[in-house]
């Protein structure tokens, strides 16, 4: 096995090294890296890669690089540039390197392999690109599907090209179900009710859930299985083909006639294992994960939704002493009649084991405070009473969601989730308040197999059945 530092030089990391001027030289690589990305090389004149840095050093008012030393060389911009230009072409560090044109005498700055590899690492790190998971079986299955493609070169654009596909397909999965708990965490993080709420919405909509579906029902495996897994096994099984393969697995890898066989039957046998065997183990691993993380989730908007009990219960406190004192004064003479259920704080509808409060020492108060209180207006109480009906009203109460299942099942007993308009978000919040309300409403549901695709959303499918009255 090779050393990396007997492949690059020995202080390619130097730049990157804490204490150094890391971020301006980090910053710096992707500028010069910018500047091949329309052209058809990566040479280019001196003066482009100093101007290009140059403007970058003005932008970020740097005005001064850190020597070895610790000193600080105070120079202009351009003389800055010049400098970290000579660093990068320096033989201990490699990332350029610094040639004259035959036909001009022009000098230029290439960017050494060793560079480009790092620049694109920097950036992938920077902003991770979006792999489409699908895409990886839908391109082995179409190599096999043609055979035209491959017929001169079985091996190299044939088995090589399937295996690479493979062996991407499983990296991006092995790192989707190892990383995917931060994807939730990203999802879940905010601290209020209503951020977690569009998160979760945003999460539903985002493209990470339609290159899952994607992967788990348009470019199921499942679909191209089985034709894969034959194609591989003629791949081993006829003489004229695994002969060819071996072939130019010889060729193309240098290796002898045993030792191409048994690579190639290597290479066959594990993309059989990963398609037919792994594939199914992480897709349950990255389901399982994506089941748990999102119970998490659900505990999470419950935990926010209650951690402030103190504070409510002191509103609570406050508003059930104003009613008693709007008792005292006939309030129901002076407010609207369809504002009287604000001020029912007696139902006691959510009461359960978790409401069980133990008495608590009351809080001594050693200091009498007097607070003057500003008289309000007609129109202040007005304004409070407007923002207080809006705040109240709740789309998705459990009253309205029963009239919403009642407007939609008419006179059926039984109804599924394609009976439902699905159209937008606020459909889709109106099924899941409906089917959260069910029972509380006099409805059971039953869940059903399959999923629900529809404006970009995925829902589970499940019916609703009206239970009789007893």
């Amino acid at each position: 096995m090779k050393n990396l530092f007997n492949v690059i030089p020995s202080g390619f990391f130097n730049c990157l090294a804490s204490g150094s001027n890391h971020r301006v030289y980090s910053d710096c690589l992707l500028v010069i890296y910018e500047q091949y990305e329309r052209e058809i090389t990566y040479r280019l004149a001196r003066n482009r890669i100093r101007d290009a840095l140059a403007s970058y050093l003005l932008e970020n008012h740097i005005h001064f690089i850190e020597q070895e030393d610790g000193a600080k060389a105070e120079k202009n911009y351009n003389e800055i540039a010049n400098v970290i230009i000579r660093k990068f072409c320096a033989k201990d560090i490699g990332w350029l390197e610094e040639d004259n044109d035959d036909a001009t005498y022009e000098k230029n700055i290439l960017m050494t392999e060793s560079g480009i590899l790092l620049a694109e690492f920097l950036q992938k790190l920077i902003m991770p690109e979006r792999e489409e998971f699908s895409s990886y079986i839908f391109n082995i299955y179409n190599i096999l599907q043609n055979a035209e493609q491959w017929s001169e070169e079985p091996y190299v654009n044939g088995l090589k090209n399937i295996y690479r596909n493979a062996r991407l397909l499983s990296k991006s999965l092995k790192r989707l179900a190892t990383f995917i708990k931060k994807i939730i965490e990203r999802m879940v993080k905010e601290e209020s009710l209503e951020s977690l709420t569009e998160n979760l919405l945003e999460y539903c909509d985002g493209s990470f859930i339609r290159e899952y579906a994607r992967l788990t029902k348009q470019q199921n495996i499942h679909i191209y299985r089985f034709f894969i897994k034959s194609k591989l096994d003629e791949f081993l099984n006829s003489s004229e083909i695994n002969g060819r393969l071996i072939l130019g697995c010889a060729q193309e890898e240098g290796l002898d006639e045993n030792q191409a066989k048994e690579y190639v039957t290597d290479m066959i046998e594990s993309t059989k294992r990963f398609l037919v065997e792994d594939y199914d183990r992480i897709m349950r691993d990255i389901k399982h994960k994506i089941n748990v993380y999102l119970q998490i989730a659900i505990g999470r908007a419950r935990f926010l939704r209650n951690r402030e009990m103190d504070m409510r219960g002191n509103v609570e406190q406050t508003i059930r002493y104003i009613v008693n004192e709007m008792d005292e004064i006939g309030w129901k003479e002076t407010v609207p009649e369809e504002m009287f259920s604000l001020f029912t704080l007696d139902k006691h509808e959510f009461i359960d084991k978790g409401s069980v409060r133990y008495p608590r020492k009351p809080q001594a108060i050693l200091r009498e405070n007097v607070v003057e209180l500003e008289e309000m207006t007609k129109e202040d109480m007005e304004k409070a009473r407007l923002a207080q009906e809006k705040e109240a009203y709740n789309p998705y109460a459990k009253e309205k969601m029963k009239e919403y299942l009642e407007r939609i099942m008419g006179k059926d007993i039984k109804i599924s989730s394609e009976d439902f308009p699905l159209q937008s978000k606020r459909d889709l919040l109106c099924a899941l308040s409906a089917v959260a309300y069910s029972g509380e409403n006099g409805y059971s549901v039953e869940v059903l197999d399959g999923y629900l695709e529809t404006n970009q959303m995925l829902l589970r499918r499940f019916g609703i059945t009206k239970e009789k009255m007893k």
